[in-house]
């Protein structure tokens, strides 16, 4: 069988002499390929075309971290301690993963990314944690000591739910890089991992199909500092892999 095809999408900015550009931390690249997945990198821009071509070759889809989501996305006006938005992104990421929730095409979402899947099914946000959570907990721990690998907190993860099954426990300890986080969990999909302040620190969907977001980075993790998340990727590769199989046979 073919290795399945994962598409993760891209994320825009500039290089040190000006040109714009669109990509991902080699991190994801690695990780897929580690769980036996394809990567192919998805431009996220106006172009819905296009993006529906690349969407239409792969077998699963992850949406990266990166960037706050717009609050327009979910009728808020943006807060003062709002960070940089892409509304571009975030329309084709919503896209994307409508599309694959409608077809039952695996969704995986990473940091941003599960921020933006529940946005796209009908969530809200935190728009900025500090601010508008009673917390002592610092979620971008991580990020200011630029440690990606550095465990910023614990997680309490429900016994029932995918994230436990694959990774085999019901608590450890993660990285942490974000100030935005799931407020209204969207309907269709359910809470399954809580920091200490409860503080969603993972969802997932109803039902049979497969979709999975962590705030969490754990594609920094999966290659030494914590190496259970490499049953993460690969269980959502194999998801991926049998979707694929599943086609073929429709076909």
């Amino acid at each position: 069988m073919k290795r399945p095809v994962i598409g993760i999408s891209c994320m825009a900015g500039r290089d040190e002499y000006g040109f714009e550009m669109m990509g991902v931390s080699q991190a994801y690249l690695r990780a897929i390929a580690a769980a036996g997945g394809t990567p192919l990198m998805l431009p996220v821009d106006d172009d819905r075309d296009a993006l529906r071509g690349l969407y239409d070759l792969c077998d699963g889809i992850l949406i990266s971290g990166g960037e706050d989501v717009s609050p327009a996305c979910y009728g808020e006006e943006p807060h003062e301690r709002l960070g940089g938005v892409d509304r571009q992104r975030d329309d084709a990421e919503i896209a994307l993963a409508r599309w694959a929730h409608d077809e039952k095409k695996p969704l995986l979402g990473i940091c941003r990314g599960a921020q933006l899947i529940n946005v796209a099914f009908g969530g809200t946000l935190y728009q900025d944690i500090p601010s508008q959570v009673d917390t002592d907990l610092c979620h971008t721990l991580s990020f200011d000591r630029r440690e990606w690998g550095l465990m910023a907190h614990t997680i309490r993860i429900a016994p029932d739910s995918r994230l436990a099954q694959a990774l085999g426990v019901e608590e450890m300890s993660i990285n942490s890089m974000h100030h935005q986080a799931v407020k209204d969990v969207a309907p269709g999909l359910r809470a399954v991992a809580w920091a200490t302040d409860g503080v969603v620190e993972a969802i997932e969907g109803l039902g049979d199909g497969f979709v999975c977001a962590v705030q969490c980075h754990p594609e920094e993790l999966q290659a030494a500092a914590d190496t259970r998340w490499r049953a993460f990727f690969r269980a959502f590769a194999e998801r991926c892999a049998e979707h694929r199989q599943a086609s073929v046979v429709a076909i």
